[in-house]
């Protein structure tokens, strides 16, 4: 799944100037921190995002975080987990 993120939301959540510096705080970051603030800005709406327009990326765990040259931010994420919760009776 594909979601756009609010990006000064996203800054703001991880106390960041930009993408690049974004990068460089998640890195100093504990990985569960990382994923409950992303999953925590994750909306519903899932969107198609051409991958040829990124113009910068990095991942984190089962995350990836784009930007694309219009300088909006998305955020890709599995979200099959919750099939997993399904009753096999």
């Amino acid at each position: 799944m594909i979601t756009q993120l609010n990006k000064e939301t996203l800054y703001n959540t991880f106390d960041a100037n930009d993408f690049s510096s974004l990068s460089t705080v998640i890195d100093s970051m504990a990985p569960s921190m990382v994923e409950y603030y992303l999953a925590s800005l994750c909306e519903n709406e899932e969107i198609y995002l051409n991958k040829r327009n990124i113009q910068e990326s990095f991942s984190i765990g089962e995350y990836h975080l784009y930007r694309d040259y219009n300088e909006d931010i998305y955020l890709e994420f599995d979200d099959e987990a919750d099939d997993a919760t399904d009753s096999f009776w």
